[in-house]
């Protein structure tokens, strides 16, 4: 399903738009926010950009850079994988990822690899998954094929590594885990998946031996890293309408962890933290999401279907603040930085948030293609790609705040 499809179905299950059309059969989609003038306190600063193949184009993805061993790794959906210097931002090493045997002939057209997710990185290795249910696993430090097995479904989130495993939760409902040397097979624990679910899969959470995954039946559950046995569920999904497409209510984001309590939301339903051992509901609150939650300090971070940010309190569920300034403008998740969140928009924007009270304070357009994906930090910095692949390395200046009087 290509991002714009995405945004339509999205309007439809969501906001309570309709998607009319006109004399001519042109679908209209529903009014985003104009971006109006703000009071701006600092300029973030571009340390170093590179453009990275084709990016993800038009296509629904999750694709994102990953941070380690000094390195950034990153890809675009063509196949094109590529290590860079961390400080610099200078090619390191690249690899073909949709010929990584080396057999395409010099008259052969080239076929898209269709990399949709990672970068995920572990035991010396980086980690991609492609829509045709291929994983690579390339050699961290030398851009080397280690091993490439095939899954059944598609790989449209991040592996994770743990206990010596690769851990891939699929779009066919498949939780598969994989040798982390060889990448033979280990264990598979099968899902249902509904007749009618949303294109995004959530990723897994590694944490006490156990595997945390949203499910597409509106669920959260848990499973044991060791041999792929189901421990408990909690459902936090509520289906209402009518219609199959008001009734999905998939957890297609990656539940967090903090403490003692996982944190997770569904796409048609509720925001909910949940006890790690006994899978015993904290709280509940009211909050639909398809988009990565944060968490900074007693703070979670949420980005609702419209666009909507929230800042919600960790330990009771309840609101702090909220900002709807950027609705229908395809938000991602939001990232914090210091003082601030951050969230992208469709039109390439970042969005500087101030934690306290939710006012925008600043403003950065990496390109117009549009961020699809929430930015990630690594120390203080903003790691951000957009949809064509140009990736930008931003500072965002320390400003010391005026105390009240």
């Amino acid at each position: 399903m290509t991002f714009f499809n995405k945004r339509i179905l999205t309007a439809l299950l969501f906001s309570g738009a309709l998607v009319a059309c006109s004399s001519d059969d042109e679908e209209e989609l529903p009014a985003f926010a104009e971006l109006t003038e703000i009071e701006e306190l600092f300029e973030p600063e571009v340390i170093w950009d590179e453009s990275i193949g084709d990016g993800v184009e038009h296509y629904f993805s999750r694709l994102s850079p990953a941070i380690a061993y000094g390195k950034v790794f990153v890809a675009d959906r063509l196949g094109d994988a590529y290590a860079l210097d961390l400080e610099t931002g200078d090619e390191l090493w690249s690899i073909d990822l949709s010929d990584v045997n080396d057999e395409r002939g010099f008259f052969d057209d080239r076929e898209s690899a269709r990399i949709a997710g990672g970068a995920s990185t572990g035991y010396d290795k980086v980690v991609w998954g492609s829509e045709n249910g291929e994983v690579f696993a390339i050699n961290a430090e030398t851009g080397e094929l280690e091993w490439q097995a095939k899954v059944p479904g598609e790989v449209i989130s991040k592996p994770e590594f743990d206990s010596n495993l690769v851990i891939i939760n699929t779009a066919s409902g498949a939780l598969v885990a994989l040798d982390v040397t060889t990448g033979e097979e280990v264990w598979k624990a099968e899902q249902s998946v509904p007749p009618l679910s949303l294109r995004g899969v959530s990723g897994v959470t590694i944490n006490s031996g156990g595997i945390f995954v949203g499910l597409a039946s509106g669920e959260v559950g848990v499973y044991i890293i060791e041999n792929g046995q189901q421990g408990w569920t909690k459902e936090i999904g509520e289906p209402s309408g009518s219609t199959e497409l008001q009734r999905i209510v998939d957890v297609d984001v990656t539940p967090v962890i903090f403490g003692d309590k996982v944190f997770a939301i569904s796409s048609n339903g509720n925001l909910a933290a949940i006890d790690l051992r006994s899978g015993r509901e904290v709280w509940k609150r009211k909050y639909s999401s398809f988009r990565k939650l944060s968490i900074s300090g007693n703070q979670i971070f949420a980005t609702d279907i419209q666009g909507h940010l929230y800042a919600i309190n960790r330990n009771s569920g309840m609101e702090l603040w909220s900002n709807l300034a950027l609705t229908n403008r395809g938000t991602t998740g939001a990232v914090s930085v210091g003082d601030y969140v951050v969230i992208g928009d469709f039109e390439g924007y970042l969005h500087w948030i101030d934690k306290a009270d939710g006012t925008i304070v600043a403003r950065h357009q990496v390109d117009s293609s549009g961020i699809y994906v929430t930015p990630i930090v690594h120390e203080g910095l903003l790691y951000v790609q957009s949809r064509d692949g140009d990736l930008e390395v931003i500072k965002t200046p320390e400003i010391i705040k005026a105390s009240a009087e």
